[in-house]
């Protein structure tokens, strides 16, 4: 019997999850199929029930459910339950389990760049939803310093505060970060800015910029934002929001398949779908 899977968002016809999973699927002779369901804020419920009823095997969620999911769930892993948000969830024998892949799945593919993290000092722009959890799965891998610069400093003390894990960090407003730019090895963008409308934007000024640092922005459409074009003009080594989309998906496969699957065959899939897109 196949089984079925999915992701739920609202909106959700952009994704390329199902793209990417399906491949996937066929890839490894497996008899399933992942589908897109639109699902309304107010229909979440409804549609979990729906879900389990169904006997869905696994599905992914994205905005604007990762919080809401939560309680409609048997059961959270702790790093999810940690960082209060959840995109992955398994069904086991009935019993909905959520995970958050999101943060490890960035740290897997930061690692393909940067080896040694233990070793390194990362200043997190942005303390919002997104940033929780690359903040507490960079820190559960024990990042040597993990600073955190943000518009409003309080919200960025408070995910400091709120980290379950043990991690050196400080928070600093934007300006402040700026200034102290050459001390970080890495740089990791996280928020909205470089994103349309705000393409022509930059979240921080790269003056300062260490040379030879490696900046990270986690946004993949455009591949390219400003905030890259002008690290790479400053010499450094940059990567754009793919990898994280693909090993959470990558790790998300696992969860529901036990393959941990080709994260190069996954890449080649999304970038030919991005194709010439830039916003």
């Amino acid at each position: 019997m196949k089984k079925l899977f999915g992701v739920i968002g609202d909106p959700i016809a952009h994704s390329m999850s199902p793209l990417m999973h399906n491949d996937l699927f066929q890839l490894y002779q497996l008899d399933a199929h992942y589908f897109p369901f639109h699902v309304k804020k107010e229909n979440l419920a409804d549609a979990i029930k729906g879900l389990k009823v169904l006997g869905v095997s696994g599905f992914n969620v994205t905005v604007p459910h990762k919080v809401d999911i939560i309680p409609l769930l048997d059961e959270i892993d702790p790093l999810a339950k940690a960082i209060g948000a959840v995109n992955t969830v398994v069904n086991v024998d009935g019993k909905l389990i959520g995970y958050n892949t999101d943060g490890n799945g960035y740290v897997r593919a930061l690692t393909n760049y940067v080896h040694h993290i233990e070793d390194k000092r990362m200043l997190m722009i942005g303390a919002g939803g997104a940033a929780r959890g690359l903040f507490f799965s960079l820190a559960s891998a024990g990042v040597k310093r993990l600073d955190v610069a943000n518009r409003t400093v309080e919200k960025a003390d408070a995910l400091i505060e709120e980290c379950p894990y043990e991690v050196k960090a400080n928070s600093l407003s934007l300006k402040d970060a700026e200034l102290a730019l050459a001390e970080y090895d890495c740089v990791i963008q996280t928020t909205s800015i470089g994103m349309a409308p705000k393409t022509d934007e930059l979240p921080i000024n790269l003056e300062r910029l260490k040379a030879g640092a490696f900046v990270s922005d986690i946004i993949y459409n455009p591949l390219e934002t400003r905030l890259l074009t002008e690290a790479k003009e400053r010499k450094a080594s940059i990567q754009n929001g793919l990898d994280m989309f693909v090993y959470q998906g990558a790790l998300a496969f696992e969860l529901w398949t036990g393959i941990f699957p080709d994260t190069e065959r996954m890449r080649k899939t999304v970038e030919m779908q991005l194709g010439g897109k830039t916003c």
